[in-house]
């Protein structure tokens, strides 16, 4: 009888500790969830108003209160850093998703460029959340090149590969184009640079 009540007792144990683990790891999942709806809405906002925004802007958007977003990240550097890194991932994995979506390369390429604006207008501001650390700064800006020249150079390839760009052009100038185009675009509604990046992807197109 003790043999038994031992062994039911440790396969009691056992399935509570299988519990115990499985909710910790649906806890994780669940702050990684409102982790990304945070940086989705975080991006949104500064795309539109900077990273200067207000933080309450960035909860409403979430549909979170203000607290949430300061459990999360601390200060406003954190946040930013955060959604940079976030953009940066957003963006390489959008690229082979948008080639295997169709409808060509070149498609896949115009709206990648979109969404790599999007992170651009984002990045110009991190300079200004970051001012004593050039350090940490140049850390992200590896980071990015190193997750980005090879998706934009998928891209470029396979439009290149279908005849439908011309393929004299590496994936640092396209993208340090895009750059040029984009600097001070936050600043003035005035200047399109979306508009402007169609004209220079739409210029990649054979015979033109």
């Amino acid at each position: 009888m003790n043999d038994g009540n031992r062994q039911e007792d440790q396969e009691g144990q056992g399935d509570q500790g299988g519990q115990e683990g499985a909710t910790a790891g649906s806890k994780r999942k669940d702050v990684r969830r409102n982790q990304r709806t945070l940086l989705d809405a975080a991006a949104a906002v500064f795309v539109t108003s900077g990273v200067e925004a207000p933080v309450r802007d960035i909860a409403a958007k979430a549909g979170v209160g203000v607290g949430t977003v300061y459990r999360h990240f601390p200060t406003r550097a954190d946040l930013v850093i955060a959604v940079y890194r976030h953009q940066v991932d957003a963006c390489a994995e959008a690229g082979p998703a948008l080639l295997a979506a169709g409808p060509t390369p070149h498609a896949a390429l115009e709206r990648w460029a979109d969404l790599f604006v999007d992170f651009l207008v984002t990045k110009h501001g991190l300079a200004g959340a970051m001012q004593a650390d050039n350090a940490g700064f140049e850390t992200l800006h590896a980071y990015f090149l190193d997750r980005l020249l090879p998706v934009c150079a998928e891209l470029l390839d396979a439009a290149a590969a279908a005849g439908e760009i011309r393929s004299d052009l590496t994936a640092y100038q396209l993208m340090r184009g895009i750059g040029n185009l984009c600097i001070g675009a936050e600043a003035d509604a005035r200047y399109d640079a979306r508009r402007l990046v169609a004209l220079l992807v739409a210029g990649l197109r054979q015979g033109r």
